[in-house]
């Protein structure tokens, strides 16, 4: 007999929150599981995930003004009316009272959310989240840390614990869930041309061969 496996939880574009944890140009530097560039982009596609999806979405850095450094400013220029929690001591998110109640006053159960490092600032608010009944979603391409082993200690570590680790094209997928809708096609072509240059560029193909292409010889459909 076959044991039932754990349900499909859906994320639900209406009853979720969005939190940029710690995306600190000191702390990026930690950063070896990505490559740089990789990253950075990575970083700021979850952030554009909360303008293009309308997600309420908070800020928040981990003592910015010592070698932590600050929030990417391309992150704040996309969020500038969020809330942005500045802990001055707290390495776990959850331990500081304003983030605690940015997020609680958003109403929302469900919870989007990446960090640096992935071990200490997902992982400890991701597990804090579960304890406090929320359905939590770790993005793990804009969580990054020390290298490789450690990211999949601390991704085993929170998924034993309930948290769903996605990757940011499964958290986009299944927040517009049908091209048709909207955010759909209109909305999501451009940020993947943006963030995810292999998607995108599947897009620019399909839309240079129906403007101008032509089949050769020996191509099939």
């Amino acid at each position: 007999m076959s044991t039932p496996g754990k349900p499909f939880v859906r994320i639900d574009k209406n009853d979720c929150v969005l939190l940029v944890v710690d995306h600190q140009i000191g702390l990026f530097q930690l950063v070896r599981d990505f490559g740089p560039e990789e990253f950075r982009n990575n970083i700021l596609a979850h952030a554009a995930t909360g303008k293009v999806f309308n997600l309420p979405t908070i800020l928040t850095t981990s003592a910015e003004t010592g070698p932590n450094g600050p929030l990417l400013k391309e992150i704040i220029a996309m969020h500038p009316d969020a809330p942005f929690i500045k802990r001055q001591g707290e390495v776990n998110a959850w331990d500081n009272p304003d983030f605690r109640a940015a997020v609680k006053a958003t109403g929302k159960k469900q919870v989007i959310l990446a960090g640096i490092v992935t071990d200490v600032c997902t992982a400890f608010l991701a597990l804090s989240l579960i304890e406090e009944g929320y359905t939590v979603f770790a993005n793990a391409d804009a969580s990054g840390t020390f290298n490789a082993q450690v990211a999949a200690t601390a991704n085993d570590r929170m998924c034993a614990a309930g948290v769903h680790v996605c990757s940011q094209f499964a958290v986009n997928c299944d927040l517009m869930r049908d091209w048709r809708n909207t955010p759909g096609s209109l909305e999501m072509l451009p940020y993947y041309d943006t963030y995810l240059t292999q998607y995108g560029f599947v897009a620019r193909g399909h839309a240079a061969a129906v403007q101008d292409g032509t089949i050769l010889p020996g191509e099939s459909v």
